[in-house]
């Protein structure tokens, strides 16, 4: 409960449009990800919640909804492996 009201109290100091509201609530969930995975030991949790948070923040910069924002990650991860 505490999580959302953050969020959103965040959400009204300005205008935003759904694909940057989604991008913040994508870093948040991110950042809790992490929060709760690292000091745990789970480093693909971790992993996962760092990647989240990273999405999220290409996604309110670049105005992409989410699923593009993950298929550049993976484009970009395939080239850099190559």
């Amino acid at each position: 409960m505490q999580f959302t009201i953050r969020i959103w109290s965040k959400l009204s100091i300005k205008h935003m449009n759904n694909i940057e509201i989604k991008g913040e609530i994508n870093q948040a969930e991110g950042r809790q990800e992490q929060k709760e995975a690292c000091p745990n030991g789970d480093r693909l949790k971790c992993i996962e919640g760092k990647e989240k948070e990273l999405a999220g923040h290409l996604q309110k910069e670049f105005g992409k909804d989410e699923e593009n924002i993950l298929d550049a990650m993976d484009e970009a991860e395939e080239e850099e492996e190559d």
